[in-house]
């Protein structure tokens, strides 16, 4: 398991009960094959959609703690959420990705999974939301959407950052974290 895009946590500090928790939730399904193939494609800027969909599920796993969701159908949706073989940059496709590709990442949830629970499919499903007909049920939703929101942001402004040179990515985080405290206050 990578390091994920934005945090300092180290999937193989098997002493963190932390990461002992998320990786009893996700260990299963990343380690299939289904879940590896995703490394050759790339997802945000460079950032492969294996790596993002990694991002997605810690992130979800922890707005899940913080909201009062389930943290394991968080993660677990979290790492399914892109779960296609295409590069949606390139590739024509009969419908708009935002829609198509979450129909295409639940039917491949499913064959990968076949307890996915309400839940985690909604998740899936609605992770495009506010572009996806439909607004989200539950918190699980709520929180896979957000982190992939947040995950594809710190992906694309940590490979810009490298690629301009201008700005460090340390740069780009810590500045995404100020913004991320000033939003705390206005709740």
């Amino acid at each position: 398991m990578e390091r994920v895009i934005g945090s300092k946590v180290d999937f193989t500090d098997l002493s963190n009960p932390d990461i002992l928790e998320f990786r009893s939730y996700v260990d299963d399904i990343w380690s299939s094959e289904m879940v590896q193939r995703l490394d050759n494609y790339e997802q945000h800027h460079k950032t492969s959609r294996k790596q993002h969909s990694l991002n997605v599920a810690y992130y979800s796993f922890k707005i899940a703690k913080k909201i009062g969701a389930n943290p394991r159908l968080s993660a677990r949706a979290g790492l399914m959420h892109d779960l296609y073989w295409y590069d949606w940059h390139t590739k024509k496709i009969p419908q708009w990705h935002p829609v198509f590709h979450p129909r295409l990442a639940m039917k491949n949830a499913t064959k990968l999974n076949s307890d996915i629970t309400k839940r985690e499919q909604d998740a899936i499903l609605k992770h495009m939301w506010p572009l996806y007909p439909g607004v989200p049920r539950y918190k699980e939703s709520y929180a896979v959407t957000m982190a992939d929101k947040y995950a594809a942001t710190l992906e694309v402004a940590t490979q810009w950052s490298k690629s301009i040179g201008s700005v460090s990515a340390r740069a780009v985080l810590k500045s995404y974290s100020r913004m991320k405290s000033a939003l705390r206050f206005t709740r």
